[in-house]
């Protein structure tokens, strides 16, 4: 009897944890067929080159060696001119210039990079970061005053800005310039600086669209160096922080993107910087980082500085140019990191406790929570959580400076600024764009605004939105796969938005052996498929589906495909992200 109602509660987990499998129908097999031959790779691989928007070889060639040179002229972009041409007079003339940034990896990567630049050229130089709980998201009126006491005449905001119209007048009224290096959305007034780098302006002729804040500030350095006809290794050494700023910020590794985060990587593997050396090694992985290792390892401890304490001690560990001060530094985040685990954790729990607890927030298209005790921090990582275990459009909100501040998360396909932008009249601020945002709100309006957010987004957001779904590149039979197949593939990389790992599905294969669960809720197993070699395949937190497989029926896997090391072994191993039984 027990064990018929623990086959029950596993087979209502089983059904609870479909997924949409979404393959992509691609018909263009002559464009498939060419690459193929001229490239000698599977039609598996140059297809999904294919979809990619990749034609021809040289599109091919550009694709698998991205080239610094093909980046674009940094003067393209609208402000370029005025901001190089205010930075020229401000070094001239020894004003102070200051450069502000916003406090996650983005924000501390731009600014250590524009300060550790700049300083090339200028001794009056500082960096400000504000503080995210007492002075909260972008230009904060504090830090204008703190400018003017101490005679910074010139500010360089990076990552944020973008909507600040009312902070850049007050700053006017002190005399005190503004040059914003900004990539988040823009609102229908432009702030009156001296000059606005944002590509994501309406009016502006640069020709991508999706750098990081730390990609502007790149380009601003470009551009300084080409007007005085520096090399470009005084702007280059900065890649790696570039790529971490790209990675973080989950900005799409498409164009310029691809190229930076491409030869970054290179730079981090081979020659980090002292500071982001330091993290490696207290991150316990030291080499052959990917994007994925970036996003997990390094990322979360440079944002934890911000979280857990104050995220300048970030940007002194990355500005770090001596190894015991680095070692020290990168301790002490770790320590913060440490820290944020225990917070993020205890309150995903007391979240998830409200919502199972209340019907109508279970029963809703989207979660809105809140409690004042909350640590500000890490609401963001909450969101994301609770974003993940329900699968919907979430908000997580604490008490800040009297009033109720958020991180708000979306779902795959769900424009989450716009349904902001209808509750617009009920919020005090907010800012993002579409799968991320932050806000802020009155005491007194939280209900209402839980109430119009779930009637804007029911209204508006495709039911099968709420379903996660896996987008599959194609379909492959395991005798398809071997060493050289893995060697083009992994080519493809850096793997992220726009670019992301491809997904791979084979149909009606068997289980070789028994499966297993390993860790907390791991699923391990091995299969093979019509004459294939026998693959070794794990499927993280798919340990409901070990009694389904244990019926011995062909089924279908979709999965990713990486290299597994283990004791100085290779293998292939196939990365489950969904299982099928077979009808």
């Amino acid at each position: 009897m027990q064990a018929a109602v623990v086959f029950m509660a596993r087979q209502n987990r089983y059904r609870e944890m479909e997924k949409r499998w979404v393959q992509h129908n691609y018909t263009d097999r002559e464009t498939v067929n060419t690459l193929a031959s001229e490239l000698n790779i599977d039609k598996c691989l140059a297809q999904i080159l294919a979809q990619r928007g990749i034609s021809s070889f040289e599109e091919a060639r550009h694709f698998f060696r991205p080239q610094l040179l093909q980046l674009h002229d940094p003067f393209l972009m609208k402000g370029m001119e005025q901001a190089i041409d205010r930075i020229n007079r401000a070094i001239a003339a020894k004003e102070g210039i200051l450069i502000y940034g916003d406090y996650d990896v983005d924000g501390t990567t731009a600014v250590t990079l524009a300060y550790h630049f700049f300083s090339q050229f200028s001794t009056n130089i500082a960096y400000y970061i504000p503080d995210r709980h007492v002075e909260g998201y972008g230009i904060s009126t504090q830090s204008i005053d703190y400018a003017a006491q101490n005679g910074y005449s010139l500010i360089i905001a990076l990552d944020c800005g973008i909507r600040a119209v009312e902070k850049i007048d007050y700053a006017n009224s002190l005399g005190i310039d503004f040059i914003i290096c900004d990539h988040h959305l823009p609102g229908d007034d432009i702030p009156k600086a001296i000059a606005v780098l944002d590509p994501k302006q309406v009016d502006c002729p640069y020709p991508f669209k999706e750098l990081s804040g730390c990609g502007i500030g790149f380009k601003l350095a470009q551009a300084y160096a080409q007007f005085h006809d520096l090399p470009s290794s005084c702007y280059e050494q900065y890649l790696d922080l570039c790529m971490v700023s790209i990675a973080a910020d989950i900005v799409p590794i498409i164009d310029e993107n691809r190229i930076l985060a491409y030869h970054g990587l290179i730079k981090l593997n081979s020659d980090p910087s002292m500071g982001l050396k330091a993290l490696m090694q207290i991150a316990g992985k030291t080499e052959h980082y990917s994007i994925t290792d970036v996003v997990f390892l390094l990322a979360p401890r440079i944002n934890a500085a911000g979280r857990m304490g104050h995220a300048s001690d970030a940007v002194k560990m990355l500005l770090s140019e001596e190894l015991l001060f680095a070692d020290e530094q990168s301790s002490f985040i770790n320590l913060q990191n440490t820290e944020r685990k225990s917070f993020d954790q205890n309150i995903t729990l007391e979240a998830l406790a409200i919502i199972e607890n209340n019907e109508v927030l279970i029963n809703r298209k989207t979660t809105v929570v809140f409690q004042q005790h909350w640590n500000k921090g890490v609401i963001g990582i909450v969101a994301s959580r609770l974003t993940e275990k329900y699968y919907r459009p979430t908000i997580v909100l604490t008490e800040s400076n009297g009033k109720y501040t958020g991180s708000a998360r979306s779902v795959a396909g769900y424009d989450l600024y716009e349904a902001l932008v209808s509750c617009s009249d009920l919020l005090v601020q907010f800012g993002g764009h579409k799968y991320a945002a932050g806000l802020t709100i009155h005491p007194e309006n939280l209900e209402s605004f839980a109430n119009r957010f779930e009637k804007v987004v029911s209204e508006s957001i495709d039911p099968a939105l709420l379903i996660p779904e896996i987008n599959i590149d194609t379909a492959l039979h395991l005798t398809q796969i071997d060493g050289k197949f893995y060697r083009v593939l992994s080519q493809m990389g850096p793997f992220g938005p726009l670019n992301m790992t491809p997904i791979f599905m084979s149909n009606n294969v068997n289980l070789v052996g028994y499966p297993k669960i390993v860790g907390t809720n791991h699923l391990k197993f091995s299969v093979k498929q019509q004459n294939s070699a026998i693959f070794d395949a794990i499927g993280f937190n798919l340990g409901e589906y070990e009694i389904l497989l244990k019926q011995n029926r062909p089924f279908s896997i979709c999965y990713t495909l990486e290299e597994n090391n283990w004791k100085d072994k290779k293998s292939l191993q196939l990365n489950i992200k969904g299982i099928k039984i077979e009808e």
